[in-house]
């Protein structure tokens, strides 16, 4: 599915449209993982806009970044993200707005536990054991 995309870099007075394709489904059909694939698309948009260099497949961590799923004028919704870099509208998608932003809630949330564990794991030395105390994972 071709998602068009409105980037617009801080510094800029202007907005550059952008065509993703990040999921196949229609996004009435979309999973968590789709939903994750078009964030992560639209980050990537955002950065190539910055720095057309950087490869297309750099890892993008779902973090650092607001977000709101807004209705559209003419129908459907839209994504909007925003960072220090710029932002990125995406859309209009046929879907319900709640539908949406729960989904996204529950991406943000999962992308939010696993760094947060993979963190956790970096920085444990090797070696060490983890012991529980009160219900909070000791290193």
């Amino acid at each position: 599915m071709e998602i068009s995309v409105d980037v617009w870099l801080r510094g800029d007075h202007h907005a550059t449209t952008y065509v993703i394709n990040p999921v196949g489904r229609e996004p009435g059909s979309w999973t968590e993982g789709d939903v994750s694939a078009v964030l992560v698309g639209m980050l990537r948009a955002l950065e190539r806009a910055k720095n057309p260099d950087v490869p297309a497949d750099r890892p993008v961590a779902l973090r650092g970044f607001s977000w709101i799923v807004n209705p559209y004028d003419e129908g459907g919704v839209v994504i909007a993200l925003e960072m220090s870099l710029g932002a990125i509208v995406a859309g209009p998608f046929n879907i319900a707005e709640r539908d949406l932003s729960e989904m996204i809630h529950r991406v943000m949330v999962a992308e939010g536990k696993a760094s947060s564990a993979a963190e956790a794991k970096a920085s444990k030395p090797a070696g060490a054991k983890a012991s529980t105390l009160r219900g909070q994972t000791i290193h």
